[in-house]
């Protein structure tokens, strides 16, 4: 299949289904871990479609969603700067800090801008050499190369006004993590297809032994999910518990070898916090020495800022896939994609989000089992 329509085609889904039925013979709990593939699973009723024995959980997967309130607040402590051009993507002005968000921080004066590429961040500094501009970088391993470039070009050019507030996490030490929970359920993991384009599969091997869960690189489409819960299934069925490439198309083995090359040299891996998590372990990346010139938060001394999550966002529970969306009590009503409570509501891959856009909650599961699976 070349094209983006055979990837949505509902008989073929139809076909992966009735396999999954016919392969399943006790309940299994896998977790997708990327927020694009919760927001194409909730807004196609995959969820709905699989038999009762699959229960899908929704994974921390969104960037957005788990960057601490911490960094969220020291990018507005740093964008309320006057001599402050702040550069960020659209989804980050939403999500809140403590009291506020960059959107505020731009209605009180603040020169907030919305970029489109960390690269139009860089040009914006070359183009006003009086002020110093801020590139708030976030993502996991899948944005974290064309960061990792811009700050290599950064210190290549001399651009000496440019830096960056780096607040990346990493897959594999999330899943260990989620994994190590007493509380965790989960037994299959349906892993990233775009992170694996990045890094390869080699870290994912040894978690898979060591926990004996299957973890299978799945992409975005209804099918790409289908086919990856198909492979899941299977290998749980079957007591297997390995590594399953089922995004061939856009993942190699080994990734991206000039990706990572760049990621070695501009990033170092550090312990890193995730909203409504924690702090885990080697999950992280941060400018490493030979960059620290360019990076924001030693640049403006906000290192020392620390918060604490307010209580009644329960966003952490939602990304540890202890909690779905809509058992929240504040879910649709204190907390909306207009008056947030946490990231998981504003973000564009945030559970939340998915859940208020797309679920349709009364709706009997007969008459959705039914339904085609493609919106």
């Amino acid at each position: 299949m070349k094209y983006i329509d055979e990837f949505q085609d509902p008989e073929l889904a139809r076909r992966l289904l009735d396999e999954i039925r016919a392969t399943v013979t006790r309940p299994w709990a896998l977790m997708e871990v990327c927020g694009g593939q919760t927001h194409s699973i909730i807004r196609h009723g995959l969820d709905q479609l699989l038999p009762d024995e699959v229960e899908l959980i929704h994974g921390p997967g969104c960037p957005v969603c788990v960057t601490p309130l911490e960094v969220i607040d020291k990018a507005l402590e740093i964008a309320s700067r006057p001599d402050v051009i702040f550069c960020s993507f659209g989804d980050m002005l939403r999500v809140p800090g403590t009291g506020r968000d960059l959107f505020q921080v731009r209605g009180e004066g603040g020169d907030v801008r919305v970029v489109y590429s960390p690269l139009d961040a860089l040009r914006i500094a070359q183009q006003n050499p009086d002020r110093e501009v801020v590139f708030f970088g976030i993502g996991f391993e899948t944005t974290a190369p064309p960061n990792a470039m811009t700050v290599h070009q950064a210190r290549r050019h001399g651009v000496k006004n440019f830096s960056m507030l780096v607040s990346h996490v990493r897959v594999p030490p999330a899943i260990e993590a989620i994994m190590s929970s007493p509380s965790c359920r989960v037994q299959g993991f349906l892993a990233a297809g775009h992170v694996c384009s990045v890094m390869g599969m080699g870290e994912y091997p040894e978690l898979a032994e060591r926990f004996r869960v299957p973890i299978v690189v799945t992409g975005f489409e209804p099918l790409d999910i289908l086919e990856g819960v198909r492979r899941t299934v299977a290998q749980l069925e079957r007591g297997e518990h390995t590594v399953d490439n089922a995004y061939a198309r856009a993942v190699r083995p080994e990734g991206n070898p000039a990706a990572r090359a760049m990621l070695e040299d501009v990033f170092e891996v550090t312990d890193r916090a995730w909203r409504g998590i924690g702090v885990i372990p080697d999950s992280g990346w941060r400018l490493s020495p030979k960059y620290r010139d360019h990076d924001a938060e030693h640049r403006f001394s906000v290192e020392g800022i620390r918060t604490e999550e307010p209580a009644e966002c329960r966003s952490g529970e939602v990304l540890q896939g202890l909690l779905k969306p809509h058992e929240c009590a504040a879910f649709g009503t204190l907390c909306t994609p207009r008056t947030p409570l946490g990231a998981t509501m504003v973000s564009s891959e945030g559970a939340c989000a998915a859940y208020y856009l797309y679920r349709r909650l009364d709706v009997p599961a007969a008459t959705a089992r039914e339904a085609s699976p493609v919106v």
